[in-house]
């Protein structure tokens, strides 16, 4: 489902570094949305020169620098539009750091309004910036996955992502992107999903996989 407002630019050729960026805490269920993106995006698609690709995770502050290269912000994220369960919203530009700080779902979201807001003080935030994010099903389950309404999502966040940059003349081809701004494999999406305990042996206030072992 889209809501209203995906109008994608077009263009704008004359961009020279684009950053590509999933932010969230893949702990907490579709808090994760984001990350799973960008990570999808990497393992599916090839992108020229100037491309970055970024596990911005929970970052905060740390992704200035990223910030002050590029001339293109994506950023694929799980917000709280108040719309259904499950829904995608694009917005760009101007708009995104008012969506970002609008209501907040966690610290990562105020973490990420600080860092545009921060980066626009110094005069170096993009001016044009790509918002994908999906509406969350669930958030409180610690060490849950994607629910399926928001894994469906993946998809067609990264079509919108694809088309926008065709827009500004970035042309993907399938393939990998090969980076070590990645998660690490063992907490990819399948990896990390497939790993869980079952419902019966997995306490939701904590997981085992990320407790310091005793002694």
């Amino acid at each position: 489902m889209f809501a209203a407002g995906e109008g994608q630019t077009r263009g704008d050729n004359d961009v020279t570094s684009v950053l590509i960026m999933g932010i969230g805490n893949v702990l907490w269920a579709d808090e994760g949305f984001g990350v799973r993106c960008v990570e999808t995006m990497a393992a599916r698609w090839a992108f020229p020169e100037g491309v970055t690709l970024l596990d911005g995770g929970t970052q905060g502050l740390y992704l200035l620098p990223f910030m002050e290269a590029a001339d293109v912000l994506v950023v694929f994220d799980a917000v709280d539009y108040g719309l259904a369960p499950g829904t995608l919203k694009v917005v760009e530009d101007g708009e995104v750091p008012a969506f970002m700080g609008a209501k907040k779902m966690s610290l990562h979201q105020t973490g990420f309004q600080d860092v545009i807001a921060t980066a626009q003080l110094m005069g170096y935030c993009p001016e044009r910036m790509l918002l994908v994010g999906v509406q969350p099903v669930e958030l409180e389950d610690y060490g849950g996955g994607l629910r399926p309404a928001t894994a469906a999502q993946i998809d067609p966040a990264i079509a919108v992502a694809l088309d926008y940059l065709h827009g500004h003349g970035i042309a993907a081809v399938p393939g990998r992107t090969e980076t070590d701004l990645l998660a690490d494999p063992s907490i990819a999406r399948h990896a990390y999903e497939a790993g869980r305990p079952s419902a019966e042996a997995a306490c939701r206030t904590g997981d085992d996989r990320f407790f310091p072992a005793e002694g």
